[in-house]
């Protein structure tokens, strides 16, 4: 440490150099051309000599230093004491679960059953449109369970069979009801554009799914499969269920509530205190 004439407190520091980077620039272009041109290691060369030298040279015989002002010392802050209000579990508007309100279960079975009409509706539209007959579809979707329809020919899946008709509304009504309740407890957790999940996204990835997965599972059916109308099944029957759930109005959900409440155990004034 040196004092200077206006007796400020100063260190020595080594001063700056730009040689170090000057010889790795050399040393870069000197491998640089081997696989490119000579005249390329020889400028390499000749900059990695230059930058060595005048690296030295900041070092030997004395090294360079340069006098750096020591800013005076500051006084520590000392932070103040604050308090911290923490949250209790089951407080409320303490949101510890999304979402904050759902649809009752109901919302969710109204909105498979409707997606389920809508989606019945075109599969016999399109088996009246490509096969002549509104049966075609509703035996395709029975030779899943049934073995014996799903090499069937044409002719026989073009003609009514009251026990694949059975089995296709048991699988049909009980799908449609599943997705409808999947739907319920599902779009509450998009609320930005809910119909564009119902409609568009979960159609498309449940296809999707089916599509990969069909081939291997039953090869024979996913032949018959009009994969085209079989999306605008599953589109249509997304927009009207997502559509008939949205109706339905929402209902908060209990998470703030204490278990004894959640879970009908009778708590005497409990309910008084929360409303105050």
């Amino acid at each position: 440490m040196a004092i200077d004439e206006t007796s400020n407190r100063v260190i020595e520091a080594p001063a700056p150099t730009a040689w170090p980077m000057i010889m790795a620039l050399g040393l870069t272009l000197a491998f640089a051309g081997l696989v490119t041109n000579v005249a390329v290691s020889m400028v390499g060369f000749v900059l990695t000599i230059a930058g060595a030298v005048g690296w030295f040279r900041e070092v030997l015989p004395v090294e360079h230093r340069e006098p750096v002002p020591v800013e005076p010392a500051v006084e520590a802050i000392v932070p103040a004491k604050i308090g911290i209000d923490y949250l209790q579990v089951g407080e409320l508007g303490n949101r510890a679960v999304l979402p904050l309100e759902i649809y009752p279960y109901s919302a969710g079975i109204k909105g498979g059953i409707a997606g389920g009409v809508a989606m019945a509706a075109l599969a016999v539209l399109q088996g009246i449109a490509l096969h002549g007959s509104p049966w075609y579809t509703v035996n395709i979707l029975a030779a899943t369970a049934m073995a014996n329809l799903a090499n069937a020919d044409t002719a026989t899946l073009s003609s009514f069979i009251p026990q694949a008709f059975v089995v296709a509304l048991i699988i049909h009504a009980s799908a449609s009801i599943l997705v409808g309740l999947l739907y319920g407890v599902m779009l509450p957790m998009f609320p930005r554009y809910p119909a564009l999940w119902a409609a568009i996204v979960a159609p498309l990835l449940w296809t999707g799914l089916l599509w990969s997965s069909l081939s291997v599972i039953n090869p024979v059916l996913e032949a018959r499969i009009e994969w085209r109308w079989f999306i605008l099944c599953q589109i249509a029957f997304g927009a009207v269920a997502g559509f008939v759930v949205n109706l339905t109005e929402r209902v908060r959900t209990l998470q703030h509530m204490p278990f004894a409440v959640r879970t009908g155990i009778e708590a005497p004034g409990l309910g008084e205190r929360r409303e105050d």
